[in-house]
């Protein structure tokens, strides 16, 4: 994962940068090693600033229907204060943490259609520029790959995933968006529930799961919403029986009857039952967030558990425009 480019807003004869990555996949709030390699222009320059900026394409919805876009959702300082000379060579190495909630790219390592990216940005002598956008490689955390685990093999299918651009309502939630998982119905629900979301937020503490189900309706009641919630710790993920555990939640989330429920304590089994309803508990109000970066994405779920199957060609091709324009638009 390399780029280099001339540094457009300081014209011909510009510093050059080419950031490498570090291969392989990190997870939520592990570490991104890398380094920056800088090549001096024509002249000296004064570095007053060299930043990497995580960005995450997301999708928002409004009344005029749905729009993406790249939204920066972390930025750290790795380097400057110092002169670059005429043909000089400098390296700046850097280590940043990623915030807890960054979403997940991959899974057994295959994408899961997410755009993704680091990004670099010099500031010299009061002109700032930005990088090309370089694909970062995000895995989940144990308890994280844990849960899906058990949703493979408790039979549900997975769909797709995508990024929503909004809050969802009584959760710890930090970032301005956040990552949904899209479910076929395992066998044994597929009469009560047409599709079951999952999201996770996870922060140093724990890890909490959002669980939404678009509940069929009978012949005297309309299919509705059921949202619940629960929190894990991230200690002790090899001890559990998680698919008992998954699967009582997907239970009490199926088995909720009412439109919205008291708040109480949380755990492994136990309830968050505080945002029951229609898509507006998830705090962003829009009744349909279901397509995205992630949509027509094949993912097989087996009784090994889940597994990336075949992840169409189209969203593959989707996340590669994204990066394109991105640096059409720098340009």
């Amino acid at each position: 994962m390399v780029f280099k480019r001339l540094l457009g807003s300081l014209g011909v004869g510009g510093p050059t940068v080419d950031t490498v990555l570090a291969p392989g996949t990190t997870v939520p709030g592990g570490g991104l090693s890398g380094q920056i390699h800088l090549k001096g222009g024509d002249n000296d320059f004064d570095i007053e600033h060299v930043s990497l900026e995580l960005v995450a394409r997301v999708e928002a919805e409004h009344e005029e229907g749905e729009s993406e876009g790249a939204v920066t959702f972390a930025r750290f300082t790795v380097g400057g204060g110092f002169q670059l000379a005429a043909g000089e060579v400098r390296s700046v190495p850097f280590t940043v943490m990623l915030p807890w909630e960054t979403p997940i790219s991959e899974l057994h390592g295959q994408s899961l259609g997410i755009a993704l990216s680091a990004r670099t940005e010099l500031a010299v002598a009061g002109a700032k520029d930005k990088g090309d956008l370089d694909q970062v490689a995000v895995g989940p955390l144990p308890v994280e790959e844990a849960i899906l685990e058990a949703l493979g093999q408790l039979g549900f299918g997975f769909k797709s995933a995508d990024l929503e651009y909004g809050r969802i309502a009584g959760t710890g939630q930090q970032l301005p968006f956040y990552q949904e998982f899209e479910l076929a119905p395992a066998p044994q629900y597929a009469q009560q529930v047409n599709e079951i979301e999952v999201t996770f937020l996870a922060s140093p503490g724990g890890l909490e799961v959002v669980l939404e189900a678009d509940k069929r309706g009978g012949f005297f009641s309309e299919g509705h919403d059921a949202i619940t919630r629960f929190t894990v710790p991230h200690d002790g993920v090899a001890h559990q029986d998680w698919n008992a555990i998954v699967d009582g939640w997907i239970r009490q989330l199926i088995e909720h009857r009412t439109s919205c429920g008291a708040q109480s304590a949380y755990g492994y089994g136990e309830s968050h039952a505080g945002s029951h309803g229609s898509h507006h508990g998830h705090g962003h109000g829009h009744d349909d967030h279901r397509s995205g970066p992630g949509t027509g994405t094949a993912i097989a779920v087996g009784a090994a558990g889940l597994a990336v199957g075949m992840v169409a060609a189209e969203v593959v091709d989707e996340v590669g425009d994204f990066f394109e324009g991105d640096e059409e638009e720098e340009d």
